[in-house]
């Protein structure tokens, strides 16, 4: 039996009635933020687009295409391949090219080939095709040609958001409470979410995002604490893990509500509202009895006791008095086992002790690569489906999609086969089928379809098993660290995503290289980390170094003499 707060679960159970109805009503909030951190897929959706066209066209071309507007001539142009040609009442010619158009000088005959004299001029606005994306922010702000860097620059922005604010209320959450942040990031997330569509001004916009971003991350990280503290060891594994489904099921309501709503401002407002449910109740939650504890409220932590076992059909028979006393003999415990042993847990750490030796420096380096492959590949693959070909609406919703059961296998598997036999396959897999769909040929857009949610299946087993299998690889005096610095790489990675995803315009495939290259060796490299499952969690440097060692016969020698006498 567990002793000190953990005894609780023991007692009033570990994911019981109470426990249930606290877990689904705090996970339901975190769809928003896999709303809001994938919405700009749609948001800044480019629709095919060319120079202003002068007025009373009456004659269109482009190539063996001829229409009286410049609507009936959408369906055929394809950006790259030649201009289009238009007529004027007055007789006037022009080639209209994305980011130019040019006179015709002396043209008599209105035909598609011209070999004469042209004057070029610049665009003094621009006409988008509505029949797919009837209004995003592109549109909306003509963010095309030398102002095409401003539409790409919106899910760094955003990105950035996500790390300040991972930074500032994990921190906060500690100070005041995870209740609290809970509940204040919710709203902050309902009001910015609304103020987005109505920014009126890109920069505003930006601004709006990037404060949307930053209460988002705060409720996605407080969440995963909240929820840990309120669930038993038993099942914490899958209550952690499936966190990242609920971010899941919010990509794919992204793509459904961007196949139903092509104006984006009342697309932003319907995600926004998606969630809002949640505002009528978050005001109920209960602190954790680990914050409470921990900040000596009793009181507090006696009633919110008795409420859980009332709740789950249970005594009230558990006193907060018990857990304190128990709380205490392990601090007493932990301080004779200290005498002379653990004198370093009084030490101030740095993440230097983290490379304090060459087996802790791999083992750290090894970590943080999968953090940071874990987050650039997820975004990658999520980002990056909607330019797969076919319908890019199905292609996200399958990105979404594919998650849920890669969270089912990976819990699974991490507890059958061991962390390090799941995570290391997973990244290699995700590797190989970047690889693979590199050798795709275009017109295969299914082949190439399955391989890449293939790799995102993959690459989220990854992503959903390193916060756990750092906290077992780190013993207890550097594991906050551990995680906070991996945490870091994890948000470099989710920064740096969207400007993977834009070097597809230098080659298609870049993006799928970069991060296939990076899986695999990273895959191999997790290959030499310590296997942690059914291990106990470690407390001093040298027992953390220790994972993985098989003990010298002499050492077992001495062990065993010891528990003899013991």
């Amino acid at each position: 039996m567990t002793t000190g707060v953990e005894r609780l679960f023991d007692e009033l159970g570990h994911f019981k009635r109470f426990q249930a109805c606290v877990y689904f009503a705090a996970i339901f909030q975190a769809i928003s933020c896999g709303i809001h951190y994938l919405s700009s897929v749609f948001l800044v959706e480019t629709p095919t687009f060319l120079c202003n066209a002068p007025p009373n066209i009456t004659d269109v071309l482009y190539k063996n295409h001829s229409a009286t507007s410049l609507e009936g001539i959408w369906a055929y142009y394809k950006p790259g391949n030649g201009p289009v040609v238009v007529r004027t009442a007055l007789g006037d010619q022009w080639e209209l090219s994305p980011c130019f158009k040019a006179l015709r000088l002396d043209a008599i005959p209105f035909q598609y080939e011209f070999f004469g004299n042209k004057t070029v001029a610049s665009c003094a606005g621009f006409v988008y095709d509505h029949s797919e994306v009837q209004q995003s922010i592109v549109t909306e702000w003509d963010l095309v040609c030398e102002r095409e860097w401003l539409a790409k620059l919106t899910q760094p922005t955003f990105m950035l958001g996500v790390l300040v604010g991972a930074l500032i209320f994990g921190d906060i959450a500690d100070r005041i409470g995870r209740r609290p942040i809970l509940i204040a990031t919710s709203l902050c997330q309902f009001t910015f979410g609304i103020m987005v569509a109505f920014t009126g001004k890109f920069y505003l916009f930006v601004a709006m995002r990037f404060l949307l971003a930053m209460v988002s991350s705060g409720y996605l990280v407080v969440v995963f604490v909240y929820v840990t503290e309120f669930t038993g060891i038993k099942v914490r594994t899958w209550t952690s893990m499936h966190v990242h489904a609920a971010f899941a099921v919010g990509v794919m309501v992204v793509a459904l509500v961007g196949y139903l709503v092509r104006v984006w401002w009342i697309y932003q407002i319907i995600l926004t509202l998606s969630t809002s449910p949640f505002l009528l109740y978050c005001w109920k939650f209960p602190e954790t009895p680990f914050y409470l504890m921990a900040k000596g409220r009793y009181k507090e932590t006696q009633e919110l006791l008795d409420k859980i076992a009332t709740f789950n059909g249970l005594p009230p028979t558990l006193k907060v008095s018990e857990l304190i006393e128990e709380c205490d003999g392990a601090l007493l415990t932990d301080k004779k086992q200290a005498d002379g042993t653990a004198v370093e847990v009084d030490k101030k750490l740095s993440i230097l002790d983290m490379f304090g030796s060459l087996k802790m420096a791999g083992r750290s380096a090894t970590c943080w690569a999968i953090w940071f492959i874990g987050s650039l590949g997820y975004y990658v693959f999520s980002l990056g489906s909607v330019n797969l070909g076919g319908n890019q609406y199905m292609n996200l919703f399958l990105a979404g999609a594919v998650e849920v059961p890669s969270y089912l296998i990976g819990c699974y598997a991490m507890d059958r086969v061991g962390r390090k036999k799941t995570c290391a396959p997973a990244l290699v897999l995700s590797g190989v089928a970047c690889m693979l769909s590199i050798m795709v040929p275009q017109d295969s857009e299914v082949l190439a379809i399955v391989l890449s949610m293939i790799g995102k299946f993959a690459i989220a087993i990854a992503f959903g098993l390193v916060y756990l299998y750092t906290c077992e690889l780190y013993p207890t005096i550097i594991r906050s660290l551990a995680v906070g610095s991996g945490s870091m790489m994890c948000r470099v990675g989710s920064v740096l995503a969207p400007f993977c995803v834009y070097l597809a315009d230098v080659w298609i495939y870049l993006p799928q290289l970069i991060v296939g290259i990076l899986a695999f060796i990273i895959g191999i490299m997790t290959m030499f980390l310590p296997e942690t499952l059914g291990q106990p969690l470690t407390s001093t440097l040298e027992e953390a170094q220790a994972l993985g060692s098989k003990p010298s016969k002499e050492n077992a020698a001495v062990d065993g003499e010891e528990i003899s006498k013991a």
